[in-house]
């Protein structure tokens, strides 16, 4: 009985930053070494006239940075996961400068909430700073998970809080895709979507229902049309504009001046009523 046995690994150089501090106070940095790779994959395959053994190793570039004691050194790889967890830290701490250093030159960030995704480091951190600024001192980031994947990939589930109250319909998940930049780790790519606030249940299905049977129906139609989108958008507004804007647009106007009217009534209402208190309060 002949058996052959057949090797084959596969493993990445890795860069690592070496820091040692000595009595002296001397630190060394950026010496490049290699590790030995993690064994992420091992199978054996037995077959009735031989035996093959197949190994797959894949790792991480790391980085030797000092432990708790001065003696000792310890390796702390490249983990996408801890440069998203640094990014919502430096949101939750209005650190905008610091937050800039975790966003590459072509990151492309995209909020389904908004009709495009924002293009390059000045667009996203333009956005960044505007959500920044919304959150005012008390509304924060509370990252509930945290998944990593491969090639420096990584998933969240987060929540907003108000002094440590979950706002309601405030949850969301993220997907953030990392690249290795120099002896960085910078976000590239990033998309989130957000919990809607309304809740339209079973109404959701039927008119997906309605939807695939329509496309069932009419195939040819339905791949012109998933084509090209912005057929549909360019149809609705043009309807509206003939067919119901002349009837909708009044109908806003007075609902909004009737709004503005009740708000100016309610603010002099609420001054009559300060003033009154300060009479009584002397």
């Amino acid at each position: 009985m002949s058996a052959s046995i057949n090797f084959s690994g596969q493993a990445q150089t890795q860069r690592l930053c070496f820091r040692a501090l000595g009595g002296n106070g001397i630190v060394l940095n950026s010496l490049p070494s290699k590790i030995s790779c993690q064994l992420m994959q091992n199978t054996s395959k037995i077959e009735h006239h031989g035996i093959s053994i197949r190994s797959l190793a894949k790792c991480k570039p790391s980085t030797l940075v000092p432990s708790a004691s001065d003696d000792s050194i310890e390796i702390v790889p490249f983990s996408a996961s801890n440069t998203i967890r640094e990014f919502y830290a430096c949101i939750n701490e209005k650190n905008l400068e610091r937050l800039e250093t975790y966003i590459s030159d072509d990151c492309c960030f995209e909020d389904c909430s908004f009709p495009k995704p924002f293009q390059g480091k000045k667009e996203v951190m333009q956005f960044l700073e505007q959500l920044v600024t919304s959150m005012g001192q008390n509304v924060k980031f509370s990252v509930e998970q945290v998944c990593e994947g491969d090639e420096f990939t990584a998933g969240i589930n987060w929540h907003l809080e108000w002094k440590g109250k979950q706002v309601p319909f405030t949850r969301g998940c993220s997907f953030y895709e990392c690249s290795l930049e120099g002896e960085t780790l910078l976000i590239k790519k990033a998309r989130v979507v957000i919990e809607s606030p309304i809740k339209p249940g079973g109404i959701v299905l039927t008119l997906l229902k309605n939807l695939t049977s329509l496309s069932d129906d009419f195939p040819k139609a339905t791949e012109w049309l998933l084509n090209s989108p912005h057929v549909i958008s360019t149809f609705l507004l043009k309807a509206y504009t003939i067919f119901l804007a002349p009837f909708v647009r009044p109908i806003l106007a007075g609902y909004i001046n009737m709004w503005n009217f009740i708000a100016r009534l309610l603010g002099l209402a609420f001054n009559i009523l300060i003033y009154i208190l300060k009479i009584f309060s002397k």
